[in-house]
C-alpha cells in the first residue's frame, strides 16, 4: 500500500519540486543521477536531511544495478543516460560537456527499499518508463506524473498503456510551459497548505491539486492531438525552423517550449 506521507521526486535536478513537497509535510526521497546536483541539494537542505524527512539517492534509474555513462549537458535538466538523447541534444544545438560514470539501481530496488509513495514524480530525460516499468500494478502509488512523450504518437499510446496496465483510469494533461500561473488551493488539497511561486521548470502542483480535470484516457488522448500537430511544427525535429540564427541561439527558445510547449500527464486510480 502507499505510504500517505511519503512522495519520490525522480530527477531532483536544482530540487524546486523536493522544496514544495518538504514545505507541504511530506517525507521525500529525491532521486539524482549528477553527483553535483545532489551534493548541491543535500548542503541546501542539510536540515531535512539530518531529520530524516528527505532522503537524497544519488543514482541513475536505469535496467541493471551498476555503472553507467551519464552525458552531463550544459542545459543540466536535459542531462540523461541515454546516447541517443544525448544525440538530440546536440542536434538541438546543446551538446554534452562530458560523459561520467554514476551508480545505477532498478527502480523497484528503491520501491523495496522505501516503499511505495501516495505521489511518484518522474521526469529523467530519456528513462521515465523504467519507473512505469518497475511498479507493481498490485500496489501502484495513489498518483503519479510523467513528462509526456512529444516526437512519437505511438509512445505517447504506448505510455498510457502502461499507466492502464497499473491501473490508472484518469488523466490530466498540465502545460508545464505555464507552471508559473500555478496557485496552491486553499484549503489544500495536498499536504498543508502554503503559499507558493513556481519556477518555470518546476513540475507544480500535484494529486487533487494539479490544474484541470480528470479525464479518461480517450479524452486526454484527444487533447493531445492538437498538442501533437504542434510538436510536428514546432517540437524536437519539428518541421518549422526556429527563432534565431543557428541552433545554439534556438536552445532557450525551446527550454522555453516555444510555440509547441511541453506537459505532464497526470494519473490516478
Amino acid at each position: 500500500m502507499p505510504k500517505s506521507n511519503l512522495v519520490f521526486d525522480v530527477g531532483l535536478h536544482r530540487a524546486e519540486d523536493t522544496r514544495l513537497y518538504l514545505a507541504k509535510g511530506f517525507d521525500v526521497v529525491a532521486v539524482e543521477a549528477m553527483p553535483d546536483l545532489a551534493r548541491r541539494a543535500g548542503d541546501e537542505l542539510r536540515d531535512y536531511v539530518e531529520s530524516g524527512q528527505l532522503v537524497i539517492e544519488n543514482v541513475a534509474i536505469a535496467e541493471a544495478a551498476g555503472q553507467v555513462p551519464f552525458y552531463a549537458n550544459p542545459a543540466s535538466e536535459w542531462g540523461t543516460i541515454r546516447a541517443e538523447w544525448a544525440e538530440r541534444n546536440d542536434r538541438l544545438g546543446s551538446p554534452s560537456m562530458s560523459s561520467l560514470m554514476v551508480t545505477a539501481v532498478r527502480f523497484n530496488d528503491l520501491l523495496e527499499r522505501h516503499g511505495v509513495p501516495h505521489y511518484l514524480k518522474i521526469d529523467i530525460e530519456g528513462a521515465d518508463l523504467l519507473c512505469l516499468e518497475g511498479l507493481d500494478p498490485a500496489h501502484p502509488p495513489t498518483y503519479l506524473s510523467i513528462e509526456s512523450e512529444k516526437v512519437s504518437w505511438a509512445g505517447l499510446v504506448h505510455e498510457f498503456d502502461l499507466l492502464e496496465w497499473l491501473g490508472y483510469r484518469q488523466f490530466k494533461v498540465v502545460p508545464q510551459h505555464k507552471v508559473r500561473r500555478q496557485t496552491p488551493p486553499t484549503p489544500a488539497r495536498e499536504g498543508q497548505y502554503v503559499p507558493w511561486t513556481f519556477s518555470l521548470g518546476s513540475s507544480g502542483l500535484f494529486g487533487e491539486e494539479a490544474p484541470g480535470r480528470w479525464l479518461s484516457r480517450r479524452q486526454a488522448l484527444a487533447k493531445y492531438r492538437p498538442i501533437f500537430a504542434r510538436y510536428r511544427l514546432y517540437g524536437d525535429g519539428g518541421l518549422l525552423p526556429r527563432r534565431g540564427a543557428g541552433a545554439v541561439l534556438r536552445v532557450p527558445f525551446r527550454l522555453l517550449g516555444g510555440s509547441a510547449g511541453w506537459f505532464d500527464t497526470h494519473a490516478r486510480r
